[in-house]
Protein backbone atom coordinates (compact mmCIF):
# COMPACT_ATOMS: atom_id res chain seq x y z
CA UNK A 1 0.00 0.00 0.00
CA UNK A 2 1.44 3.36 -1.01
CA UNK A 3 1.92 6.31 1.35
CA UNK A 4 -0.63 8.45 -0.50
CA UNK A 5 -3.21 5.66 -0.18
CA UNK A 6 -2.67 5.55 3.57
CA UNK A 7 -3.07 9.33 3.80
CA UNK A 8 -6.25 9.16 1.73
CA UNK A 9 -7.64 6.42 3.99
CA UNK A 10 -6.82 8.52 7.03
CA UNK A 11 -8.67 11.51 5.54
CA UNK A 12 -11.68 9.32 4.81
CA UNK A 13 -11.56 7.95 8.35
CA UNK A 14 -11.40 11.47 9.82
CA UNK A 15 -14.39 12.45 7.72
CA UNK A 16 -16.23 9.38 8.97
CA UNK A 17 -15.46 10.37 12.55
CA UNK A 18 -17.86 13.33 12.30
CA UNK A 19 -20.73 11.27 10.92
CA UNK A 20 -22.01 8.54 13.28
CA UNK A 21 -23.42 6.49 10.40
CA UNK A 22 -19.97 6.28 8.83
CA UNK A 23 -18.05 5.24 11.96
CA UNK A 24 -18.50 1.49 11.30
CA UNK A 25 -17.34 2.08 7.74
CA UNK A 26 -14.19 3.87 8.92
CA UNK A 27 -13.52 1.10 11.42
CA UNK A 28 -14.05 -1.51 8.69
CA UNK A 29 -11.60 0.33 6.45
CA UNK A 30 -8.99 0.38 9.20
CA UNK A 31 -9.43 -3.34 9.76
CA UNK A 32 -9.24 -4.04 6.03
CA UNK A 33 -6.08 -1.94 5.67
CA UNK A 34 -4.41 -4.06 8.36
CA UNK A 35 -5.57 -7.27 6.68
CA UNK A 36 -4.24 -6.07 3.32
CA UNK A 37 -0.85 -5.40 4.93
CA UNK A 38 -0.75 -8.82 6.62
CA UNK A 39 -1.79 -10.72 3.49
CA UNK A 40 0.70 -8.74 1.41
CA UNK A 41 3.54 -9.72 3.75
CA UNK A 42 2.42 -13.35 3.71
CA UNK A 43 2.34 -13.29 -0.09
CA UNK A 44 5.81 -11.77 -0.36
CA UNK A 45 7.27 -14.26 2.11
CA UNK A 46 5.67 -17.17 0.31
CA UNK A 47 7.00 -15.99 -3.06
CA UNK A 48 10.46 -15.77 -1.46
CA UNK A 49 10.05 -19.28 -0.06
CA UNK A 50 9.14 -20.60 -3.51
CA UNK A 51 12.24 -19.00 -5.02
CA UNK A 52 14.51 -20.41 -2.32
CA UNK A 53 13.01 -23.89 -2.64
CA UNK A 54 13.40 -23.72 -6.42
CA UNK A 55 17.06 -22.81 -5.95
CA UNK A 56 17.52 -25.77 -3.60
CA UNK A 57 15.81 -28.09 -6.10
CA UNK A 58 18.08 -26.82 -8.87
CA UNK A 59 21.12 -27.47 -6.69
CA UNK A 60 19.88 -30.97 -5.89
CA UNK A 61 19.32 -31.75 -9.58
CA UNK A 62 22.90 -30.56 -10.20
CA UNK A 63 24.10 -32.97 -7.53
CA UNK A 64 22.02 -35.71 -9.11
CA UNK A 65 23.64 -35.04 -12.48
CA UNK A 66 27.13 -35.07 -10.95
CA UNK A 67 26.48 -38.45 -9.31
CA UNK A 68 24.98 -39.78 -12.53
CA UNK A 69 28.04 -38.66 -14.53
CA UNK A 70 30.44 -40.22 -12.01
CA UNK A 71 28.45 -43.46 -12.03
CA UNK A 72 28.62 -43.53 -15.82
CA UNK A 73 32.38 -42.89 -15.78
CA UNK A 74 32.84 -45.72 -13.27
CA UNK A 75 30.83 -48.08 -15.48
CA UNK A 76 32.84 -47.09 -18.55
CA UNK A 77 36.13 -47.65 -16.73
CA UNK A 78 34.91 -51.03 -15.47
CA UNK A 79 33.82 -51.99 -18.99
CA UNK A 80 37.16 -50.90 -20.36
CA UNK A 81 39.01 -53.11 -17.89
CA UNK A 82 37.03 -56.07 -19.16
CA UNK A 83 38.15 -55.71 -22.77
CA UNK A 84 41.80 -54.63 -22.66
CA UNK A 85 44.80 -56.92 -22.27
CA UNK A 86 45.88 -56.75 -18.64
CA UNK A 87 49.24 -57.88 -17.29
CA UNK A 88 48.09 -58.21 -13.65
CA UNK A 89 44.78 -60.11 -13.66
CA UNK A 90 44.43 -60.15 -9.84
CA UNK A 91 44.76 -56.39 -9.64
CA UNK A 92 42.29 -55.97 -12.51
CA UNK A 93 39.72 -58.14 -10.70
CA UNK A 94 40.16 -56.03 -7.55
CA UNK A 95 39.60 -52.86 -9.56
CA UNK A 96 36.52 -54.30 -11.27
CA UNK A 97 35.12 -55.36 -7.90
CA UNK A 98 35.83 -51.87 -6.47
CA UNK A 99 34.18 -50.23 -9.46
CA UNK A 100 31.12 -52.46 -9.04
CA UNK A 101 30.80 -51.41 -5.39
CA UNK A 102 31.30 -47.78 -6.39
CA UNK A 103 28.65 -48.13 -9.10
CA UNK A 104 26.15 -49.50 -6.54
CA UNK A 105 26.95 -46.68 -4.11
CA UNK A 106 26.55 -44.04 -6.83
CA UNK A 107 23.25 -45.59 -7.92
CA UNK A 108 21.94 -45.26 -4.35
CA UNK A 109 23.18 -41.67 -4.06
CA UNK A 110 21.59 -40.83 -7.40
CA UNK A 111 18.27 -42.30 -6.28
CA UNK A 112 18.39 -40.30 -3.01
CA UNK A 113 19.26 -37.10 -4.87
CA UNK A 114 16.35 -37.60 -7.25
CA UNK A 115 13.93 -38.15 -4.36
CA UNK A 116 15.20 -35.03 -2.57
CA UNK A 117 14.97 -32.94 -5.74
CA UNK A 118 11.42 -34.13 -6.44
CA UNK A 119 10.41 -33.36 -2.83
CA UNK A 120 11.86 -29.86 -3.18
CA UNK A 121 9.97 -29.36 -6.44
CA UNK A 122 6.76 -30.38 -4.67
CA UNK A 123 7.55 -27.81 -1.97
CA UNK A 124 8.00 -25.19 -4.69
CA UNK A 125 4.61 -26.06 -6.17
CA UNK A 126 2.97 -25.83 -2.76
CA UNK A 127 4.59 -22.46 -2.04
CA UNK A 128 3.46 -21.16 -5.44
CA UNK A 129 -0.10 -22.32 -4.79
CA UNK A 130 -0.06 -20.60 -1.40
CA UNK A 131 1.39 -17.43 -2.93
CA UNK A 132 -1.38 -17.44 -5.55
CA UNK A 133 -4.00 -17.62 -2.79
CA UNK A 134 -2.34 -14.78 -0.91
CA UNK A 135 -2.15 -12.66 -4.08
CA UNK A 136 -5.82 -13.27 -4.79
CA UNK A 137 -6.72 -12.51 -1.18
CA UNK A 138 -4.67 -9.30 -1.28
CA UNK A 139 -6.33 -8.14 -4.50
CA UNK A 140 -9.83 -8.87 -3.21
CA UNK A 141 -9.14 -7.16 0.11
CA UNK A 142 -7.83 -4.09 -1.69
CA UNK A 143 -10.91 -4.04 -3.92
CA UNK A 144 -13.09 -4.39 -0.82
CA UNK A 145 -11.22 -1.56 0.87
CA UNK A 146 -11.62 0.77 -2.11
CA UNK A 147 -15.31 -0.04 -2.56
CA UNK A 148 -15.87 0.42 1.17
CA UNK A 149 -14.19 3.83 1.02
CA UNK A 150 -16.73 4.91 -1.61
CA UNK A 151 -19.30 4.73 1.19
CA UNK A 152 -17.60 7.68 2.86
CA UNK A 153 -17.95 9.74 -0.30
CA UNK A 154 -21.49 8.76 -1.27
CA UNK A 155 -23.03 8.04 2.15
CA UNK A 156 -24.65 4.94 0.60
CA UNK A 157 -24.29 1.79 2.69
CA UNK A 158 -24.67 -0.43 -0.36
CA UNK A 159 -21.02 0.23 -1.19
CA UNK A 160 -20.05 -0.82 2.32
CA UNK A 161 -21.87 -4.12 1.92
CA UNK A 162 -20.37 -4.78 -1.51
CA UNK A 163 -16.93 -3.94 -0.10
CA UNK A 164 -17.54 -6.36 2.77
CA UNK A 165 -18.45 -9.13 0.32
CA UNK A 166 -15.19 -8.64 -1.60
CA UNK A 167 -13.31 -8.51 1.67
CA UNK A 168 -14.83 -11.71 3.01
CA UNK A 169 -13.94 -13.53 -0.22
CA UNK A 170 -10.42 -12.09 0.08
CA UNK A 171 -10.14 -13.29 3.66
CA UNK A 172 -11.30 -16.76 2.59
CA UNK A 173 -8.73 -16.84 -0.23
CA UNK A 174 -5.91 -15.80 2.13
CA UNK A 175 -7.06 -18.30 4.75
CA UNK A 176 -6.97 -21.07 2.14
CA UNK A 177 -3.38 -20.02 1.46
CA UNK A 178 -2.54 -20.49 5.14
CA UNK A 179 -4.35 -23.83 5.37
CA UNK A 180 -2.89 -25.30 2.16
CA UNK A 181 -0.67 -28.26 3.04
Amino acid sequence: MEANEVQELQEHAEHGEHDRMLRPVALTMTFLAVLVAVVTVLGHRTHTEAILKQDQATDMWGEYQAHKIRANETKLTSDLLGVVAIANQDRAHELVKGYAEEKDRKAEETKEDMEKAKALEEAVELAEKKADRFDLGEALLEIGLVITSITLLTHKRAYWYVGLVFSVVGIVAATLGVLLK
